[in-house]
């Protein structure tokens, strides 16, 4: 097993206190999910075949898509959308609120106003305070869910997302990343009593969630009737990914495919359930961008290069080494 790959022995998430939070805010998610969004055509979807040829065609011409950034650039900030953001003050990025440990906001915080924390904003702060040259550099922060991130860059709603995006072909024809900050793989999350046993025959007749425009709702149009069973129910489609948590607790599906880093991070916050067998992919997160803002690209890049050399363990011994372990460090980095 690499090394990187997450590990499935998971600590608590700070008691029955915590969970009683947890529980309740799984009520409120699950009343306002729109019924319209739970269910799709499985073998049907406009976007079903077709696509996943395309994809896996796609997939060939992109090897290794995580090197496919720019290079770091720590020269003149003259490009025009680095001067528009400096000349509006402040950075605006997409991001979860939802994801434990990556970016959320604490239900035990003592605050009214909970701020947004964890591994995705921490590198938030750290690419504000360098791109506008002061520390505690005002950011505007859009909670956006997992479906909006691409078309929220291309209108322009925001200057990035940080939003534990993989870096893929497909995402690469649409928008721009960075160098990858973080590596993990799909998973498979599912109660501790079930008989699933990992991503294969187990999900033969099981309810299975996953993300709309997310990689796990991809892989399992793409493996359904040749890795995993033709039964396999993969309807359930969710704006939100942790909405999948949410429909899990309610008995409405039976197990989740997302990122393995979230898996961990939900399997966490309810003791109940747990990852179910290894990774089954290598991804990386990487900083989503326009397609032409060169300028930022490359500065977001060289953000990046001294944000690994310590900063970067940093936050992870903070948010993430108490669900994942010991951390190996950032994923090796090359550039196009």
């Amino acid at each position: 097993m690499n090394a990187r790959r997450l590990r499935t022995s998971l600590r608590g998430w700070g008691g029955v206190g915590a969970m009683a939070v947890v529980c309740a805010l799984a009520a409120v998610f699950a009343l306002l999910l729109p019924v319209t969004q739970s269910r799709e055509d499985g073998g049907t979807d406009a976007d079903g075949q077709g696509v996943t040829q395309g994809s896996q065609a796609k997939a060939e011409k992109c090897p290794a898509p995580q090197n496919q950034s720019l290079s770091p650039d720590s020269g003149p900030q003259d490009g025009k959308t680095i001067q528009r953001i400096k000349k509006n003050g402040f950075l605006t990025v997409g991001v979860d609120q939802n994801s434990y440990r990556f970016g959320y906001r604490d239900p035990n915080s003592t605050s009214k106003k909970a701020q947004l924390e964890g591994f995705d904003i921490d590198l938030v702060h750290a690419i504000a305070d360098g791109i506008l040259g002061e520390k505690d550099a005002e950011v505007h922060f859009q909670a956006i869910p997992t479906s909006e991130r691409i078309p929220a860059i291309q209108r322009g709603d925001v200057d990035m997302v940080v939003r534990t995006m993989t870096i893929n072909c497909d995402r690469l024809e649409l928008v721009a990343f960075s160098s990858p900050y973080f590596e993990t793989g799909q998973q498979v999350l599912a109660p501790k009593k079930s008989t699933v046993t990992g991503y294969n025959d187990s999900l033969a007749n099981k309810r299975i969630c996953s993300a709309s425009g997310s990689i796990a709702r991809d892989k399992l149009k793409a493996d359904l009737g040749s890795v995993i069973p033709k039964s396999a129910d993969i309807r359930t489609v969710v704006p939100n990914q942790l909405d999948c948590l949410v429909r899990l607790q309610l008995g409405e599906v039976d197990a989740v495919v997302t990122d393995g880093a979230l898996a961990a991070s939900q399997a966490a916050q309810d003791p109940t359930v747990e990852l179910k067998g290894e990774p089954f992919t290598d991804e990386y997160y990487g900083v989503a961008m326009k397609k032409g803002a060169t300028d930022l690209i490359r500065r977001v890049n060289q953000i990046l290069v001294d944000y690994r050399k310590a900063d970067w363990q940093k936050s992870y011994n903070t948010w993430l080494a108490g669900t994942l372990g010991k951390s190996d460090g950032p994923p090796p980095v090359q550039y196009k």
